[in-house]
């Protein structure tokens, strides 16, 4: 007999085949995958995402820190989507400080774990983008 719950069991088998598809699965990093995707230059994301299909409607960086809300609020258990989103809200302009205002806006409807969380991945993103500023 094993101590191991049945989705600990099935999750043992799963990396196990991974491994035997592929052995580079073995040191996956979603962190370095997120490097792959390039951040969409300012004016691509408004035609996309902002005023380029509504005059009248919200810009992209309006959209993004509306999507960091929403990230936020499901827990911030979806690190590389959040992080790509902070990465790309620098990308359209937004300060540091809306993007913790955002954030810490949050607390009082997801929770401060939710906050806290999210802060923590905001940070490395900004950390990161501090290090290819210089």
């Amino acid at each position: 007999m094993t101590d191991k719950t049945p989705f600990e069991l099935m999750m043992q088998q799963a990396q196990e085949m991974a491994k035997a598809f592929n052995p580079a699965l073995e040191s996956f990093s979603p962190r370095e995958y997120e490097k792959l995707w390039p951040t969409m230059p300012k004016d691509f994301m408004e035609f996309w995402f902002g005023r380029g299909m509504s005059k009248e409607g919200l810009d992209s960086k309006t959209r993004l820190l509306l999507t960091l809300a929403g990230l936020t609020m499901q827990g911030a258990q979806a690190d590389t989507p959040l992080r790509m989103t902070v990465r790309h809200l620098i990308e359209a302009g937004a300060t540091k400080d809306e993007i913790a205002e955002t954030i810490a806006h949050m607390s009082m409807f997801a929770g401060i774990p939710a906050m806290t969380r999210a802060m923590e991945l905001a940070r490395e993103v900004m950390e990161d983008n501090k290090d290819d500023e210089e």
